[in-house]
């Protein structure tokens, strides 16, 4: 509940925020009596869609920690073995992707792992008590191998300029189809815009974000095979990650918050193929061993 609140509430305050400096400007005044401006809807839907997405991004790491309550280990101080151990095999391994060490955190759920941040040499690595527990130290070492290689392909900041474009056309056409709708059926002729083009905005954005998600997720899909190659690339080996994959697959991967779920471990069990996250650990593992025997 806590982390849905907080997803919320960041969403709900950018929107009001870049709203009223927007409208402050006079870029967000694309409403007239003559018409649609479409090129300050373009404007407005553009700053709307990337800025939203972009202080997602920002904040990501401050998320990340605060919804999963995620304790940041001390590399000068580690709590025991386990945390030393971890903290040193996520440094080896950036080393070898030539990236800056991430910030390497603990939290308490069940097996996953997430990477998440705005900058490659800014990053953090969070690994879940249940996946501690649940693997070998080789499973392990593989899993933190794929979300090292999550952020050395800077994912998280593709799929940001990604959610970009695609949330600059939910807002764009929405507010297009919502003005059409309510001069022509609604046949809204008096100055300004009626009922009807706002109950018709609200509509379609949730039709075309439910669209857009769709585009998203085949993307994120993408960059988990890469990812998971990635992870084969750093270990010299795709074995590891296949048997991490496997036992994955027999686990109850834990459920991470919405702003960063793309970056983590599961199993692919979503409610629909067209809105997954993550392919099927059956393909990763397909993925793996293909590559391996090409």
């Amino acid at each position: 509940m806590k982390r849905i609140a907080l997803y919320l509430m960041t969403n709900l305050a950018v929107l009001v925020i870049l709203s009223l400096v927007m409208n402050l400007l006079g870029v967000g005044r694309y409403l007239h009596a003559n018409g649609l401006d479409m090129q300050q809807l373009l404007i407005f839907s553009a700053v709307i869609g990337f800025a939203g997405s972009a202080i997602s991004l920002l904040i990501s790491k401050w998320m990340a920690k605060t919804s999963t309550g995620a304790r940041v280990i001390d590399p000068q101080a580690p709590g025991s073995q386990t945390e030393a151990w971890l903290v040193d095999t996520v440094h080896q391994l950036a080393d070898r992707a030539g990236i800056g060490h991430p910030e390497v955190a603990i939290y308490d759920g069940a097996p996953n792992a997430f990477a998440t941040g705005a900058f490659k040499n800014d990053s953090l690595v969070a690994v879940s008590t249940g996946l501690l527990q649940s693997m070998n130290e080789e499973e392990i070492t593989a899993v933190l191998g794929h979300e090292v290689a999550h952020i050395d392909n800077g994912d998280m900041v593709t799929l940001t300029l990604i959610q970009g474009v695609v949330n600059t056309f939910v807002i764009f056409l929405a507010r297009v189809v919502g003005y059409l709708v309510d001069s022509v059926v609604f046949r809204n002729n008096q100055r300004g815009i009626g009922a009807g083009y706002y109950l018709t905005v609200i509509v379609c954005e949730i039709l075309f974000g439910i669209l857009a998600s769709m585009i998203v997720a085949w993307f994120s899909r993408q960059r988990e095979f890469r990812a998971d190659a990635g992870s084969a690339q750093l270990l010299g080996s795709g074995q590891p990650m296949v048997r991490a994959l496997a036992r994955l697959g027999g686990l109850d991967a834990g459920d991470l918050p919405k702003t960063f779920e793309a970056a983590g471990i599961n199993s692919g069990r979503t409610l629909g193929a067209l809105f997954a996250s993550h392919p099927p650990i059956e393909d990763r593992i397909q993925a793996l061993q293909s590559t391996r025997t090409a």
